[in-house]
């Protein structure tokens, strides 16, 4: 398959402007809104027509490109689970675990007719705890079936040894997942804490209690979790790499808080003996010390079954998906119906055994051809970096050459892994509930983590997305960008489209995460990723005082008429959307250089180029979900990841000829000037 299709491949690369000239522009100008005025509001002019196309319907709090996307995916995966699902295979194959693990996940009426049972020896054991030795091995048991607790332990790479993995210590434990709706007590806040407590006397109704004893152990639940909320650090705080790298040795932990049988803990959940651990968040883990000492073990007993129930509901009878989907769907999100039972089915299964799906999925819908241009299209982007690396002139020679040997180090994963994990060790039963299939798959991860991580050198090879997701990351520990199948498919790449479109959707993708290496976290990890100041001392100030215009100007973007942005958490997002943008367009620079492209269809290459850009950010969103995104996503809203970035492109200006009247107008000396 590869030998046929390359010599097509590397025609569409022979830069010469008639093959660009059979290419379309892709862009579709009914997904437009050619009566908005680009310097006024770029975000409806170029997805104007695409948002009334597809306005919000029951299942989702916002629906965009990517959503869309997502959703040709989730029917493609369907068709090749269902398939699978529908044929006899050999007890323990792959493909026995795919169809089995899908059809328990779609049989409602097995679910319902079990109810709470399937749940009920785990939840009575946590009862039956009598003393905090067996508390603690009960936490460890229930962390190995996927179930968290008070903190969050696991093994990953040594961000200042970063070739060798070490156990990690993370804050965790919180249900509502950041300490603000704890906390803060504003009327939106405080609406949903209500609604979260509600929640939580529901679950323990529907696990047999009567109303006067759930809300007492609705109480527990919450001075528990308030307890944890003060002592955790906001998600802005966790971005912060240095300030959460705390390592030391075994000892030091057990001397460092004693108040937490560690040695119990351990070696309930399966670590073999090591000799250091990295603590992200000491004052949060010396806050569970003092609440496992000071706080009744009944009360933590409350705590530990409500975490328990919690993580099951959505995978139990249609009672308890119905609650949990109430508040975290209804309540938290804006969602008004919950998603088809298929699509829940396939999202289990896509969970479970994600690279095995994966491999199908590769196989039948990612041709060699589209990875050959992509493998282009990133060396292009890369040369274009160096480029604007080069442009810089805050940038000091020495800085530029350490940020040009991280730029050449980059590992590159595109598409698929070159090895796929292997699942002969997970067993999957129907003849067991679908839940404790779920926690024999939790505890399959948990021990392969344990087996190929502890002790061990970090894998490179590693896959941190699976092959279908609709999605790319950067990894600053083993400095690698990747780009899973999912997402090189149009709107973001599209094989019979011109250089503009691709290097103004794919291209800013591909260069947003280059950037990410050099944003305001990934600046502090060197080209072997490690977490080490490689910058000049006055190259380091520069940088944060231009990262701070676009920090100061995104907190001050009303996404709500009583909420602002977050500019200090999006920040890092923020500038590899800059970087991204001002990176393709170099390299669609580059490309037309040799490959003229001419105005087609009314709009020039540079047009199209920022079209293609805005449009992968076209899409709708419930106000309930605008509050989530604010509190927790370090990305900027779709809107302001247009009407947000590319007033601080020059070149935005010019192909648009935006002036000082026009509303997103900034003046020059107020952008943002990194790179």
């Amino acid at each position: 398959m590869l030998k046929s299709l390359l010599p097509s491949a590397l025609m569409l690369f022979s830069a010469t402007a008639m093959a660009q000239s059979t290419l379309s522009i892709g862009i579709k100008k009914e997904n437009m809104n050619l009566q908005a005025k680009p310097g006024n509001d770029f975000f409806e002019y170029a997805d104007g027509g695409w948002n009334k196309a597809h306005p919000l319907t029951a299942e989702y709090s916002r629906y965009g490109v990517f959503n869309a996307l997502d959703e040709e995916n989730n029917t493609r995966l369907r068709t090749l689970i269902e398939n699978t699902a529908a044929q006899a295979h050999a007890m323990g194959s792959t493909e026995q675990k795919i169809g089995d693990l899908f059809n328990l996940a779609m049989d409602s009426t097995r679910k319902n007719a079990e109810g709470f049972n399937p749940l009920r020896p785990l939840y009575e054991s946590i009862y039956g705890v009598q003393t905090m030795p067996e508390f603690i091995l009960k936490t460890g048991e229930l962390a190995r079936k996927g179930v968290g607790a008070f903190m969050v332990i696991y093994v990953g790479a040594d961000e200042k040894n970063s070739k060798q993995n070490i156990v990690q210590l993370h804050q965790g434990g919180l249900s509502l997942g950041q300490k603000e709706y704890y906390l803060d007590n504003d009327e939106a806040t405080t609406k949903i804490r209500n609604a979260f407590k509600n929640y939580v006397v529901r679950l323990f109704v529907l696990c047999g209690d009567d109303e006067a004893t759930a809300m007492e152990k609705r109480d527990n639940v919450m001075k528990v979790e308030t307890a944890i909320a003060k002592t955790s650090r906001s998600r802005t705080e966790l971005r912060d790499p240095e300030r959460n790298y705390n390592k030391m040795s075994y000892a030091a932990l057990l001397n460092s808080y004693p108040g937490i049988d560690w040695s119990t803990l351990l070696m309930r959940m399966g670590f073999p003996a090591f000799n250091e651990i990295c603590v992200g968040q000491p004052e949060a883990i010396a806050g569970i010390e003092s609440l496992l000492t000071d706080i009744p073990l009944s009360t933590l007993k409350d705590y530990l079954a409500f975490r328990l129930v919690n993580d099951a509901a959505a995978n139990l009878s249609d009672d308890f998906r119905e609650a949990n989907f109430d508040f975290f769907g209804r309540t938290l999100s804006g969602k008004e119906q919950d998603r088809p039972l298929w699509k829940r089915a396939v999202s289990t299964v896509d969970d479970v055994l994600g690279e095995a799906v994966g491999k199908m999925y590769a196989q039948k819908y990612f041709p060699a051809a589209s990875k050959e241009r992509m493998t282009q299209l990133v060396k292009n982007l890369q040369t274009a970096l160096g480029q604007r690396i080069d442009a810089q002139d805050w940038m000091s020679e020495a800085t530029k050459k350490r940020a040009h040997e991280k730029l050449n180090t980059f590992y590159v994963k595109i598409g698929y892994p070159n090895k796929w994990r292997d699942y002969s060790a997970l067993s999957i039963d129907k003849n067991q509930t679908f839940i404790e299939n779920l926690w024999k798959a939790s505890e399959f991860a948990f021990d392969n983590m344990i087996r190929e991580k502890v002790n061990k050198p970090v894998d490179r090879d590693e896959w941190y997305m699976n092959p279908q997701t609709v999605n790319a990351y950067y990894n600053p520990t083993t400095n690698e960008i990747c780009f899973p199948a999912g997402i090189l498919q149009p709107p973001f790449f599209d094989m019979q489209a011109d250089d503009a479109f691709n290097y103004g959707a794919i291209g800013v993708v591909i260069g947003h995460e280059m950037t990410h290496g050099f944003d305001d976290n990934g600046r502090q990890y060197d080209k072997d990723g490690n977490l080490r100041d490689w910058w000049e001392p006055q190259d380091g100030e520069r940088f944060k005082e231009r990262a701070k215009v676009m920090a100061d100007f995104f907190s001050n973007i009303k996404v709500l008429p009583d909420l602002n942005g977050n500019g200090q958490l999006t920040l890092g997002e923020n500038l590899a959307d800059h970087g991204g943008l001002q990176v393709a367009y170099q390299a669609l620079q580059n490309a037309m250089a040799e490959s003229p492209l001419q105005k087609a269809e009314g709009f020039t290459p540079e047009q199209r180029f920022f079209l293609a850009y805005a449009g992968v950010w076209a899409g709708n969103i419930r106000d309930e979900q605008i509050r989530v995104y604010t509190k927790s996503d370090p990305h900027s809203l779709g809107r302001w990841r247009v009407n947000g970035a590319l007033p601080h492109i020059d070149a935005w200006y010019k192909a648009f000829g935006v002036t000082k009247k026009d509303k997103l107008f900034i003046p020059k000396a107020k952008r943002v000037t990194i790179w």
